[in-house]
């Protein structure tokens, strides 16, 4: 079945995380570090014998980037998707073109995923920028109503 590792996970792990796609590397630099809602991600990440794109394993959330060649491909992305789910795995595709168009409406999505999968810390902080401010607060400091105040 295409998709299914043939070579020692590893090495083959390694060689996709080298050879990514403009969308994966977009929604990685997004994903890595905990960066969105303090979750931790892994790409390329293997569960059984397939290589998931990206990966919760505390929310068991995989995100699955499409390009244009997986319109061709719609039986085997089914049987990959029900595979991952019998493993307890929830799965939300995208378009590589959806990623490179539209990352904010793909990161809302993503949080949502989850929280419905109650593993998200609640509430779900902002990404870098969108409180308003300029520059990241000090360590040591917070921000309530506006205004910085020492913690």
């Amino acid at each position: 079945m295409t998709g299914q590792v043939c070579e020692r996970p590893s090495q083959y792990t390694r060689r996709l995380r080298r050879s990514q796609t403009d969308a994966e590397r977009k929604l990685w630099s997004r994903l890595r570090d905990r960066r969105l809602c303090g979750a931790r991600f892994r790409r390329q990440h293997p569960i059984g014998s397939f290589i998931a794109d990206f990966c919760c394993t505390e929310a068991k959330l995989v995100i699955e980037l499409d390009g244009s060649q997986h319109a061709l491909r719609l039986a085997e992305d089914q049987a990959r998707t029900k595979y991952l789910e019998s493993q307890g795995y929830v799965v939300i595709r995208f378009w590589d073109n959806e990623v490179l168009t539209n990352i904010e409406g793909i990161l809302h999505r993503i949080v949502e995923a989850l929280a419905v999968t109650g593993s998200s810390p609640s509430p779900c902080p902002l990404p870098k920028g969108e409180r308003g401010l300029e520059e990241p607060i000090p360590k040591g400091e917070r921000v309530s109503g506006g205004a910085h105040e020492r913690g």
